[in-house]
Order: C-alpha cells, then structure tokens, then sequence
C-alpha cells in the first residue's frame, strides 16, 4: 500500500493540522517525518482549540496509529508539556503513539546555541523560533547527535555530558551575553526523558514497511512549509530539514516508489513569519484586514504573521517540486468582503517577465504582476456544500485549478474540523 502525503506549500502556517485531524478516518497510521517543535499544528473541534507540535495530528482519532519518526526532533521537556495537555481526553498515549529510535534530542544546550547564534546575527538574523532546532541537525549532519534510541542504554547520560560541554564551549565563541542556569534546565531535561522513556521506542522503517505489507493505510503529515525547505526554500531564510516530498522518503525511511497521493494545503491568501522575502506582502488597509480576521498569529511563537496576496509563482513552484496531485485550499472565508482579490500571476525579475521562481527573491531584484479579480461578500463559515458558494469564489477556484493543473479536491471555510468542504 502506497503512502500518501501531507504538505505546506507555502511558508509553513497553511492549516495542515486541521486536514490531517479531517483525514485520519481514512487512515490507519499518521507518521510525522521532519521538524520539531517549532511547527504549531493547530486544531478545532467541539468548540476547544488544541496546538500540537511534535505530537502528529491524528492523536484525538481512536484507531489511528501516530508515529514521530527518524526525520523528527525532540525536546523531551516540550513533548512532555504536549503529553500533559493531552491527558484531560484520556487517550491510551503509550498504544497510539510510537517514537522513532532514529529521531534525534533537542538538548537544553542546543536551544541556548540557538540563541546566541541568533543574537550574534543582530540585524541578519533569520527569524528562529529558538528552538533549538537548527543546531540538533547541525549535530545530526555533523555525527555529534544523541537520539531517542540512546536512552535505551545505560551511558546515555556520559554520551550527554561530552556533548552539553562541547555546547557550552561553542556557546562562548559567539561573545553574546546569554544568561542561563544550565544545572536548572538539565533537571527539567532528566525529568522529562524519564517520561519519554515510558513510551514505546520503535526501529520506524522496518514498522512502516510492515505495515505497507500489511496494506494499512498511511498518511506522512509535514511540518513548516515547502519555501522553508533548506535546499529549495527562501535560503537563508529556511527551517533546517528537507520540509518537502523528498523529505518524507529520508524521515520515514519510505522507498520514493511507494509514495502515493501528494496533497498540498495553501492558503487562499499568503503569509510568513519572521525574516525573510516576501514579494507579495501588504503593508496596508488589505494586508492589515488579512491578519485580523485571519487571526493570523503563530502557533509556536505567538508572532504576528505577515500577509499578502496570494503568490501564483511560488505556489506552483512548491507543486513543481512536490508532485502534487491534489489540493487543498484554506481560509477562503478570510477573503470574504473584499471587493478586489489580486493574483500573482509572473514577476517583473530585472526587467524581464518570468512565471518561475528565481533564485533570489528580495524587493530590490522583482516585483510582482497582479492579476485582478472579482471578490465577494459572503459570510463562508457557515456554508457546508460547494453548490452554496458565490460565483466570484468559484471563478477564484478554477482559474487557480487551471494555472496550476492540480484540481483543488478541499475548500476550508473556518477553523472547525465541520468547516470543511470536499469538492
């Protein structure tokens, strides 16, 4: 049985934790493959919002198998808050959620190099969540790494401490002032591995292989988004792992042969958080109308989220290079009462008309061409079939169906996992 995959096709934010808490039915196993907790997987149901972040999406479904894999970081004491907000449901979380041996620990360590890293960056910085996440992968690269499966032996702790104080050292080089008590956050730390360790370590790849065997139904759930990819995002304004396709084959240990259905999400409108180019961002009244009925805020990190209009070029870049073969559009309600929609539909990149996205991106290289549209006035949300939609949002669909030749299979029109539309 194939996998099927589940990806943001813009700068992360895109509503991926409400199609996959809507998709789970469907499937038997839902595997995360790359990130960590800087991603914010936000879902609603029965009027309570919920935030995962390392945690996959399927977890509230009874049935459905959640598994964290090898693409994956930890920070134990993060995913042990996750598993605390988790408990007023009285899930059987030690049967439903399994954690890849090959995933690799966030250390406290690793979260101060982040910072002072960022700090040293001044004006340059690129936008961390402060994580941790950047340098857990430059030790994973670097062969330096602890992971889940170390906790399994008894001189974890030794393999620990040579590499805390390697990070302690670096710490130094970077001449910030970062102040911290490393004795108190390595207590948290040995707490919360000791609940991780109460969970069920798996060897992933051999699991999910036979489970294919076994024609279960799996669903790889991405987090960030495709323009954060650290080979083809907005570099050097990126996440740290591979957030595409191609990262789910190396997070899961999933042949490229067996992947099936790639189901990309994007939102009617674009946004970004933090640093980084954005060739359509709004500086006025829209983009301002845009982040508050959008209640665009980050799910990790609380920061307001940059908004604009939606970037035809890049988003058929992120299709490109994913193979996607069915969409999912989110927040078209957000939309409703603008009397003007515009589409990026080329870039004027040095002079030259192009429908690609460049290399560089910033505002000095390109501007964007627009394409204008008829918008509505609808109230969305409580709409619950494609036949009640107004005549303008069903022309904003198919002519986006046409420029990027994948039809658009869902459209959200709310935050409730009922406020989904299946076309």
């Amino acid at each position: 049985m194939a996998v099927d995959l589940l990806l943001g096709l813009q700068w992360g934010d895109e509503g991926k934790g409400k199609i996959v808490d809507v998709l789970t039915q469907d499937y038997d196993i839902i595997a995360r493959f790359q990130g960590g907790p800087n991603a914010g997987h936000t879902l609603e149901f029965d009027g309570i919002k919920h935030v995962l972040h390392t945690i996959p999406s399927g977890i509230f479904h009874k049935g459905a198998m959640n598994i964290v894999g090898n693409g994956v970081v930890i920070d134990p004491v993060i995913f042990q808050k996750e598993l605390d907000n988790l408990k007023q449901f009285n899930l059987d979380i030690k049967s439903i959620l399994l954690i890849s041996r090959k995933a690799h620990l966030i250390l406290p360590t690793h979260r101060l190099l982040d910072a002072a890293s960022e700090t040293a960056k001044g004006k340059a910085k690129i936008g961390s969540t402060l994580k941790g996440i950047g340098p857990t992968y430059m030790d994973k690269t670097g062969r330096n790494g602890m992971r889940v499966g170390d906790l399994e032996f008894s001189d974890w702790k030794e393999k620990y401490r040579i590499l805390a104080d390697k990070h302690e050292a670096m710490i130094g080089f970077y001449n910030v002032d970062i102040q911290y008590d490393l004795p108190e956050l390595e207590a948290e730390f040995f707490k919360a591995v000791e609940a991780l360790k109460e969970l069920t370590f798996i060897d992933s790849e051999e699991y999910l292989f036979k489970a294919q065997k076994e024609g279960k139904k799996i669903l790889a759930e991405g987090a960030q988004g495709s323009l954060l990819d650290i080979d083809f995002g907005t570099y050097p304004f990126v996440t740290s792992s591979n957030t595409t396709a191609a990262g789910a084959c190396t997070g899961l240990g999933v042949a490229p042969n067996q992947i099936g259905d790639v189901k990309g999400i994007f939102k009617a409108y674009t946004t970004r958080v933090g640093s980084g180019p954005f060739p359509t961002e709004l500086f006025d009244a829209d983009g301002e109308t845009m982040g508050r009925v959008g209640n665009e805020f980050g799910a990790t990190t609380g920061r307001a989220r940059r908004c604009g209009w939606l970037d035809l070029v890049a988003l058929k870049y992120a299709v490109q290079i994913n193979g996607v073969t069915e969409l999912m559009m989110m927040k078209g309600d957000v939309l409703s009462g603008f009397k003007k929609l515009k589409v990026c539909t080329s870039y004027n990149y040095k002079g030259e008309t192009i429908t690609h996205l460049p290399y560089n991106i910033e505002a000095e290289n390109l501007t964007p061409i627009y394409k204008e549209m008829e918008g509505w006035n609808e109230d969305l949300t409580k709409m619950t079939s494609e036949d009640q939609f107004p005549k303008a949002l069903n022309e904003y669909i198919l002519f986006l169906e046409k420029e990027l030749e994948v039809p658009i299979k869902i459209v959200s029109v709310g935050p409730d996992r009922t406020q989904t539309i299946h076309r």
